[in-house]
């Protein structure tokens, strides 16, 4: 549990999910640099300049009770690799979005993001009681579409001109789920896919 901000820090084999605070900059700009991912057209990742507001932005929705932020590190070296979140937190539906996940090139199909997201589901299910999680991504961003469809979510949808993007483009969002009835075969095959 980090004293600060009363967000717990979410432990694995690889990785550590710990509470993004803002001396987690340098870190997420050295991973972001890996691939130069704040280029990325259908994504958004933090570059030297909007970093600042990257992290009080996630600070910020921590503060209001809508958002826990996480900066992703690489247990065998301590490097931050990413960040992700737990974001649209609705307690009273007991539903979450998880989102705004990127990982630095190297880190990529690497096993990292199997385990931060079974990590980030087990909390969700487990210890946050939700009856469903969900995700979205851009539809032109195949390789995340891919990505949540193997971890076991089911897509719903498309959402048409769902935000605009930096660039201006009107984004078309896909949307996913997995509900709490189906998280035991969820877990049960992240489980084994993380033996591998």
């Amino acid at each position: 549990m980090d004293a600060q901000s009363g967000q717990p820090a979410l432990v694995g084999e690889i990785v550590e999910l710990e509470p993004l605070q803002p001396e987690h900059s340098e870190g997420l700009l050295s991973a972001a640099a890996d691939g130069e991912l704040w280029n990325l057209k259908a994504t958004v990742v933090p570059g030297p300049a909007t970093i600042d507001g990257y992290i009080a932005n996630a600070l910020a929705g921590r503060q209001a009770g809508t958002v826990l932020p996480y900066a992703i590190v690489l247990r065998r070296t301590g490097l931050i690799c990413g960040s992700t979140r737990f974001w649209k937190i609705d307690r009273t539906n007991r539903k979450l979005e998880i989102g705004h996940t990127w990982l630095s090139s190297s880190s990529q199909r690497s096993g990292v993001n199997t385990e931060t997201k079974y990590l980030l589901l087990a909390h969700a299910f487990e210890v946050m009681a939700c009856v469903r999680v969900q995700f979205t991504t851009d539809e032109l961003n195949e390789a995340s579409r891919a990505a949540i469809l193997r971890i076991g979510a089911k897509q719903e949808g498309i959402v048409r001109n769902e935000r605009i993007m930096p660039d201006g483009r009107k984004r078309n969002s896909v949307r996913f789920s997995i509900i709490d009835s189906e998280w035991p075969d969820v877990k049960a095959m992240l489980q084994q896919k993380m033996r591998r």
